[in-house]
């Protein structure tokens, strides 16, 4: 049962280790291609280039991501899955143009420190929701419908233009994406034990693309809080 001690046999323990493993792996493997189309995008002056002659390519890029994202969580049961990786790894791409921005904005050096700071966090968290026997269902609701307030009222935010809301936002999603980092490492192990092998490859993209929107979120809120801009 969700949030229950439900791996009881060295089996179920072997099919859970490996679903994880492919679920950091492609979580993984679609931080570095953001990180890297960033640094790309910075170093090499295309961002600068972009803003200077075409910034509506920018706009493009981030309905690219929303488009992508909102695709690949409808679509996942019914496409296969090299379509549902390349999505993935295409939404990364996007990801990754879209936040070559924060180089512009803060120093490399807090970035750099940012991300660490997140990825620590990350894997206290990620630790806690896939051991811990509490269930985290309720948790998880209440943190989900906090979520769907936070877009409305940045949405508003965009005509109010009131600093205290983008603070209340950023501490908020703080607070919200580091409890949605343990829920969904409870929920996704729990997915994997009611899940048949043939559909665990598609489930583990799923789960990749969850806990990547978990931390790049996380890490953006945090580098509003301790990066130093330039």
């Amino acid at each position: 049962m969700f949030g229950e001690s439900t791996i009881f046999n060295p089996a179920s323990q072997s099919k859970v280790s490996t679903f994880f493993t492919q679920v950091y792996g492609w979580m993984a493997v679609a931080l570095g291609i953001s990180g890297a189309t960033a640094w790309y995008t910075v170093s090499s002056g295309l961002l600068e280039k972009i803003v200077t002659t075409n910034p509506s390519l920018l706009s493009i890029a981030m309905i690219g991501e929303l488009v992508l994202v909102i695709s690949l969580s409808f679509l996942i049961r019914r496409i296969s899955l090299p379509i549902a990786a390349l999505m993935f790894l295409v939404y990364s791409v996007f990801t990754g143009f879209t936040l070559s921005m924060v180089f512009m904005v803060y120093t490399s050096a807090s970035v750099v420190s940012t991300f660490m700071l997140t990825a620590g966090i990350f894997a206290a968290l990620a630790l806690y929701g896939f051991f811990t026997n509490r269930n985290l269902a309720p948790l998880g609701g209440f943190l989900i419908m906090s979520l769907f307030g936070m877009i409305l009222a940045s949405i508003v935010n965009i005509f109010l233009k009131s600093p205290m809301v983008d603070w209340i936002m950023t501490y908020g999603g703080i607070i919200v994406f580091s409890g949605l980092i343990a829920y969904d490492n409870q929920k996704l192990k729990a997915m994997c034990l009611m899940s048949d092998d043939s559909s665990l490859g598609k489930l583990a993209i799923f789960g990749a693309l969850s806990l990547y929107l978990d931390f790049i979120n996380l890490f953006l809120r945090l580098l509003n809080v301790f990066g130093k801009r330039k």
